[in-house]
């Protein structure tokens, strides 16, 4: 418990951290605001043909502040410490005081966690009321069984930057990858036209929970497994190559 509050106060600690709270408390609900005006007259006619993903397209594609918050999170301790410091870096400082490399992976994670559920909780909330300011009467309504896959599809996601950055010691790298994959270009929906088999990559897998689909291919029960299997495959290996790496390399 000790090295999970130590790793929740090293990451409020980093100024980057309000920027991923920035991003992830007030995106999805932009993003909700102007798809619910673009659909409004449709909806009001009820005409629409998306009136299924009104709301959720902001939690589906503005989870990039979680993304910033699992990259941070291990990017932030290979920074060079200054002069003053003695020039290391934090990860040596961190090993030096939690001696477990696992033990302090986990702590790393639990925060991680613990941040990204409470982000997605406040991301529902200014979400849930920016649709309900845009539409009013005619918003649909938000069924808890979607939230609450929308809340394990921000931490899963978070946890995958997390490995991510765990795996590759840098952030620039994990962070271009996912923010492009979730915002602009899906690699999944991309390789989908080619092969069936990318519906079972993480990013798609993980929408099933919240998202209706229109080439709809898992449960959202499913979708949860097979996500939550690529975070815990990618942990493992993120555990193994940090517990036999040279930490000063």
């Amino acid at each position: 418990m000790r090295a999970f509050n130590a790793e929740l106060s090293k990451l409020f600690s980093l100024p980057g951290i309000w920027l991923a709270f920035l991003v992830g408390a007030f995106s999805p609900a932009v993003i909700a605001t102007l798809d619910s005006k673009a659909q409004k007259e449709e909806i009001i006619a009820g005409a629409s043909t998306r009136l299924l993903e009104v709301g959720y397209i902001g939690l589906a594609l503005g989870v990039q502040g979680v993304i910033i918050l699992g990259v941070l999170a291990v990017s932030s301790e290979y920074l060079t410490e200054s002069s003053e410091s003695g020039g290391g870096q934090q990860m040596t400082t961190s090993l030096t005081v939690i001696s477990s490399r696992l033990h302090f992976l986990l702590a790393k994670a639990g925060a991680v966690t613990v941040i990204s559920i409470l982000l997605c909780v406040v991301a529902i909330v200014t979400t849930v009321s920016a649709t309900h300011l845009v539409l009013g009467q005619y918003t649909p309504a938000f069924e808890w069984s979607k939230l609450l896959g929308a809340v394990c599809y921000w931490t899963f996601t978070a946890l995958l930057a997390f490995g991510i950055t765990v795996l590759t010691k840098n952030g620039t790298i994990p962070l271009a990858v996912l923010i492009i994959n979730t915002s602009m270009v899906s690699f999944s929906f991309l390789l989908s036209k080619a092969t069936r088999l990318a519906l079972y990559l993480p990013d798609r897998a993980g929408l099933e929970m919240f998202m209706f689909m229109s080439d709809r291919f898992l449960t959202p029960f499913t979708g949860g497994l097979v996500m939550s299997a690529w975070v815990a495959v990618l942990l493992i290996a993120a555990a193994i190559v940090f517990h036999r790496r040279d930490v000063a390399a």
